[in-house]
């Protein structure tokens, strides 16, 4: 695959995953997550990888969810809402080596959820965290959700969800959504120091404990299946068109004249 979205670096047993969409936030759209899949297997798959760094290009956005301008009912790619969401989401957890979350600015929506699904987070005090579904005609109904509240627990996931409050990164650290905070210009030292200690452990030994983790909380991706679905459908009311509209329009969006 030729990568349009995404930048790919394999180097000393790491493999960098950059979303390179700056111009929008780094938000991805059908193409981006099929080559974020492309590349996922790839290094998950390469025996020479023992860690794989999941990041966004420029300081503003590590990712901020799915991109509006390609959000008309449905997402301009494939699966169950346009994007293979779930397919990519599932990735992270499956592939057998540990994923990391760089996160340098804003992890937003389906950004946050990408940054909570990696098996760490490293950030820059810059960083900033939340969730923006109902603000937008949206929701995660799986991973984004109910493994969000395994990680933050059931009132702040809610909080999260409900209010669509953003979260600074120290918020985010005491709250166990990021492993370590620390100054901007010393990001990429720190990914690099967490990569090296993991390249001296047993890849067999972390993919089963991965494997172990995940077989826990395995059930949540049978309740993003049946989300995903009636998530498409809501995709095609006015009420969730009215979200997209008004943010395209930067405006404030009128949800309760479409509620049914």
């Amino acid at each position: 695959m030729t990568y349009q979205d995404i930048l790919f670096e394999a180097r000393d047993g790491v493999a960098t995953i950059t979303i390179n969409r700056p111009q929008v936030m780094n938000a991805f759209r059908g193409q981006t997550c099929e080559e974020l899949i492309h590349a996922l297997n790839r290094a998950g798959w390469d025996k020479s990888i023992g860690v794989i760094v999941l990041t966004g290009s420029g300081d503003r956005a590590f990712c901020t969810g799915g991109d509006q301008s390609a959000h008309d009912g449905q997402y301009d790619g494939r699966g169950m809402i346009g994007l293979p969401v779930e397919e990519l989401q599932s990735l992270i957890r499956d592939v057998p080596k540990p994923v990391i979350a760089r996160v340098q600015g804003y992890a937003i929506g389906g950004g946050n959820v990408l940054a909570t699904l990696c098996d760490l987070t490293i950030a820059s005090e810059k960083a900033q965290f939340g969730q923006v579904g109902p603000k937008v005609g949206s929701v995660d109904p799986g991973f984004g959700t109910a493994y969000l509240a395994r990680i933050v627990g059931e009132k702040k996931a809610r909080e999260m969800w409900y209010l669509c409050r953003r979260y600074t990164a120290a918020e985010a650290e005491r709250m166990g959504l990021v492993n370590v905070v620390v100054p901007h210009d010393q990001l990429d030292a720190e990914v690099a120091r967490w990569c090296a200690e993991l390249l001296e452990r047993s890849p067999t030994a972390i993919a089963i404990a991965k494997r172990s983790f995940n077989a826990d909380s395995e059930n949540i991706r049978g309740i993003g299946g049946m989300g995903m679905q009636a998530l498409s459908m809501y995709y095609d009311t006015e009420e969730s068109k009215e979200g997209v509209r008004a943010f395209n329009e930067k405006r404030k969006p009128d949800f309760r004249k479409y509620q049914k």
